[in-house]
């Protein structure tokens, strides 16, 4: 059974159309590989019966000749995507057991296309988190251990339990969702492709909100081209999001491979930043000598307002956070702490539904949005943010294709290393991502290296709006310069 969770979605893909394996053994074996990796706490909740019964449904199609791009691939859903009669909480005590309705847009056309649901993946609390700390059902556990050490280790955040169960190789993919670099971080951690699309490429309805400006579905999977493959299908054109971009899904799978010769890649000088590890700024050398190798020309270029981007997202992010989250008042689902008044029940319920991170957050943008400091904070933010997107505008205007940096600061920290004292240390992990969200741009994160001490690290590539197939080009290239890297197996 474990050359049947090995596989990558594009080696399943072939099977089932061979009918080398069914669906419904694919399926049975990825929960068989859940099961024994519990200490992971990669899934807050598993759905083994409505797996099966999807392997079945595929089964019977696949035989008629019928099955869809995705036919039979097991895949984990992030805890942030509603879907229909199972539940979904964003991973907090105040969505209690919220069972919705309906089913989000992206998991609809996963469906659609064929693949198979083996549960709900943990990340932080309302995705707010850059290492899946906050999260009400605790922590989601690295399949990466440091070398000849035991400390449980982080897989980035928000999205650490996508990142770690498709590491772990307990689904062969999984969706997930970026606010500030909740894909790639992750990914990065843990050796995996994770790629958050352009703004408005994939739709947000049925996503649990955190700052719906910002907010942008997309895959994590183990190669660049399983990254595409799932990308086609969670792309698209949603009348139900106002956000989302009417433009036709080409196939991402088809850029891979194609030859990046001729191609400018942008190295910011803004990312080099004091006190950079020796091995990131070896490894971000390492990467540009390989595309430079398949025919890419390197040239340095200047994003002035990089360093604007971080204090600027955390006053962006929180208020528009502190009015998503407003609707969660005890009043029509989820959890109720009973008071003498109304306000004292909103009171209450929030306190307790809420945890820390969330609220500190939600303090953080009621206080920018208010009166007499909103001018000072939020408006100012906005246009920071403006001169952010202008920034890679011009280099975009002035030929380069795509812009190569690293993906996260460091390799994985331990579980309670950062933090805890000061709130900012933890934000600092999303350095080099943020800017990409704050202009609307897609990004790819491709395992490219590891450090001392046997951890992975990964590669950023920015690119043009709605221009994610030269993305998963110069991605493949790092890919097979680099190899491919799986955790040693403890759990």
């Amino acid at each position: 059974m474990t050359d049947l969770i090995s596989m990558t979605i594009a080696e399943a893909r072939n099977g089932l159309a061979n009918k080398s394996f069914t669906s419904l053994e694919l399926t049975d074996a990825h929960l068989a590989a859940i099961e024994a990796a519990r200490a992971l706490n990669a899934f807050v909740l598993e759905t083994p019966d409505k797996a099966r019964a999807m392997a079945r449904a595929i089964d019977a199609k696949i035989a008629k000749g019928e099955g869809g791009p995705l036919a039979g691939i097991p895949l984990g859903i992030k805890d942030l995507f509603a879907t229909k009669d199972v539940r979904t909480t964003a991973c907090s005590k105040i969505l209690g057991n919220f069972v919705p309705p309906y089913e989000s847009t992206v998991t609809s056309q996963l469906w659609r296309d064929g693949a198979v649901m083996l549960g709900k993946l943990n990340n932080d609390e309302f995705a707010m988190g850059s290492s899946n700390e906050t999260s009400c059902f605790g922590p989601v556990v690295n399949p990466w251990r440091r070398e000849g050490s035991n400390t449980s280790l982080v897989p980035g955040g928000s999205s650490g339990g996508s990142a770690s169960a498709v590491a772990a190789l307990l689904c062969m993919g999984a969706t997930a969702t970026d606010t500030g670099g909740s894909i790639r971080q992750p990914a990065a951690f843990t050796a995996t492709v994770g790629v958050k699309p352009t703004y408005g490429r994939c739709s947000r309805w049925g996503i649990v909100a955190f700052a719906s400006s910002l907010d942008q579905a997309g895959p994590i999977a183990r190669t660049t081209r399983d990254a595409a493959i799932l990308m086609r299908s969670m792309a698209g054109h949603d009348p139900k999001d106002t956000t989302s971009v009417d433009r036709a899904v080409p196939d991402y799978e088809a850029a891979i491979g194609k030859s990046v010769k001729g191609m400018k890649i942008g190295i910011p000088k803004e990312y080099r930043l004091d006190g950079m590890p020796a091995e990131v700024e070896k490894l971000w050398s390492e990467g540009a000598a390989w595309l430079k190798a398949a025919g890419a020309e390197l040239v340095e270029i200047s994003l002035p307002h990089t360093k604007y981007a971080l204090p600027a997202y955390y006053i962006v992010a929180p208020a528009e956070a502190s009015s998503n989250l407003a609707r969660y008042d005890g009043v029509r689902y989820g959890l109720r702490v009973p008071g003498r008044s109304i306000g004292e029940m909103y009171e209450n319920t929030r306190a307790e539904g809420f945890g820390d991170e969330v609220r500190r957050r939600v303090m953080i943008g009621t206080y920018v949005l208010s009166a007499g400091y909103y001018d000072a904070y939020y408006l100012r933010a906005q246009k920071v943010r403006t001169l952010i997107k202008k920034d890679f505008e011009d280099c975009f205007a002035k030929g380069v294709n795509a812009i190569l940096t690293p993906a996260t600061p460091s390799a994985a920290f331990g579980i309670g290393e950062k933090g805890g004292a000061d709130p900012v240390e933890m934000y600092l992990n999303d350095i080099f991502t943020v800017t990409v969200n704050m202009a609307g741009l897609p990004g790819i994160a491709v395992p490219a290296g590891k450090d001392a001490q046997g951890l992975p690290l990964g590669l950023q590539l920015i690119g043009r709006p709605f221009d994610e197939e030269t993305l998963f080009s110069l991605g493949e290239v790092v890919e097979q310069a680099a190899g491919r890297f799986t955790p040693a197996r403890w759990w």
